[in-house]
């Protein structure tokens, strides 16, 4: 009898690990960069409805080629935007989801306009901790592994963080749970 016990329960931890593993890839997205990959672990019980946007344009490859069009050295990273201009986007606005999530390095958050309800596709990692950004921007995600290549993207202007041509970009974006093994 104890033995069957002792293996019921040797069963369901490794179906839990299993189960966790696969959530785990599920909220895991990569971004394939001209140096390496950036893996992003999300936050779906934060920012549900940011997350959930970011893993259908993902799933709908909408965000491979996309460039870097806003980069600030010592601050971010912004992409997202279909036109590459900074004023485009894809889908409708979403609500804020603000947490408590620091936007300190390597966190990913979206981009928006004044209203705090109009994020849509663009987001931005933070290369260095930018804390009063916090609570006023949502954060969906952080970097998990290669924000070497992060650091190396093509810095812009200065001032504006606008960047010339020919911009970095992001080669392909996919949720970890879709990547063939």
């Amino acid at each position: 009898m104890r033995l069957v016990s002792i293996a019921a329960c040797a069963a369901l931890v490794l179906l839990s690990a299993v189960s966790t593993r696969a959530a785990d890839l599920e909220n895991t997205l990569y971004i394939d960069l001209k140096d390496g990959r950036v893996v992003i672990e999300m936050y779906p019980e934060l920012a549900p409805r940011h997350v959930a946007r970011i893993k259908e344009l993902a799933r709908a490859h909408k965000y491979d080629g996309i460039v870097f069009h806003r980069v600030i050295a010592g601050f971010m990273a912004q992409t997202g935007d279909p036109t590459g201009t900074g004023s485009g986007g894809m889908g409708d606005p979403l609500p804020a989801e603000f947490n408590d999530q620091p936007h300190t390095r390597g966190a990913v958050s979206m981009a928006r306009t004044q209203d705090p309800n109009s994020a849509r596709s663009q987001f931005f990692i933070v290369l260095k901790d930018s804390r009063y950004l916090d609570h006023q921007y949502t954060v969906w995600g952080r970097v998990v592994s290669g924000m070497e290549f992060v650091d190396k993207i093509k810095k812009g202007d200065p001032q504006s963080g606008l960047v010339p041509p020919p911009q970095d970009r992001m080669l392909k974006v996919r949720v970890a749970a879709d990547e063939k093994p």
